[in-house]
């Protein structure tokens, strides 16, 4: 009898978790086809908002500066990390506990912390430009230092500096369960230590990669405070989407919001799949 109601207590407590995680999604995609532009009351079943969301140009702009900056973080980010990984992984062990300590600030640190400092550090940059471009005892033909360096370099630098961090947290624990003497034996087989790494190593820690890309560009993305303090003049999604909450958010957001989780949800299934198919290969050739 108490297995029994164990074993409801458990189903009753995985779905109040999935049901506070995914309820209000359901209620934004259900209100996204609203007729009216309540919150509440539900009117009728329309597309409009769609419609409209692809003729507004703010909404539009901002997405696409997003992804773009997502992906160039995301990837620039990706080699970085990955690289600071392998050579992270040839450190001894003190070295590698130091380093691994240092690279997780950043991820514990809140995020205000981060922006304010980056932010800083920008305009420490323009000061000195300001004073290098100026200074009578600095030949003319050096004083090229540009100034106004606000806008899509520091939210690129921004955005890779608080990605390379996660990218390594997820390629490192790949590097150490992986057994040297798999690259071993294939320096003995006749391969370079280039052939050996693209050949062996590189396609076992693929799977590691591919989930660190996809984090930072979900993270890159979704960030906010980091691109309030570094983006200039720029609005990203997030800071459009903030500066239309002092009024009242439209409808069109609903709409974008459920088109972006249909995509990132797909991206998941499919990525699961391909992962997943290739793990069976795998068995069926041992």
């Amino acid at each position: 009898m108490k297995s029994t109601h164990l074993h409801a207590l458990q189903k009753a407590y995985v779905c109040l978790i999935f049901s506070f995680l995914y309820v209000p999604i359901a209620v934004m995609i259900v209100f996204s086809f609203n007729e009216s532009k309540s919150r509440t009351l539900f009117t009728g079943f329309t597309l409009k908002w769609y419609k409209s969301l692809f003729e507004n140009s703010m909404i539009l702009d901002a997405l696409a500066l997003s992804l773009v900056v997502a992906f160039i973080a995301a990837t620039v980010a990706t080699l970085l990390g990955v690289m600071a990984s392998l050579g992270i992984s040839g450190m001894n062990k003190r070295l590698q506990s130091a380093i691994n300590t240092v690279s997780y600030m950043p991820v514990v640190n809140p995020e205000i912390i981060t922006g304010v400092s980056l932010m800083l550090l920008f305009v420490v940059y323009v000061n000195f430009a300001r004073w290098f471009n100026t200074a009578a005892a600095i030949p003319e033909f050096l004083q090229i230092l540009p100034e106004n360096i606000f806008g899509i370099g520091t939210l690129l630098i921004a955005h890779i500096t608080f990605c390379v961090p996660y990218v390594i947290f997820n390629v490192s624990p790949k590097l150490r369960q992986m057994d040297v003497r798999i690259y071993e034996a294939a320096l003995d087989l006749g391969c370079n230590p280039k052939q050996a790494f693209f050949k062996v190593v590189l396609p076992e820690l693929m799977p590691a990669i591919l989930s660190a890309f996809l984090i930072s560009l979900t993270y890159s993305i979704d960030d906010f405070i980091i691109s309030y303090f570094s983006c200039g003049t720029l609005q990203t999604l997030p800071i459009a989407i903030y500066s239309m909450t002092r009024k009242k958010v439209s409808p069109e957001i609903n709409a974008l919001s459920t088109i972006m989780f249909v995509a990132i949800l797909v991206i998941i299934l499919v990525s699961n799949y391909v992962e997943g198919r290739s793990y069976r290969k795998t068995r069926e050739k041992r």
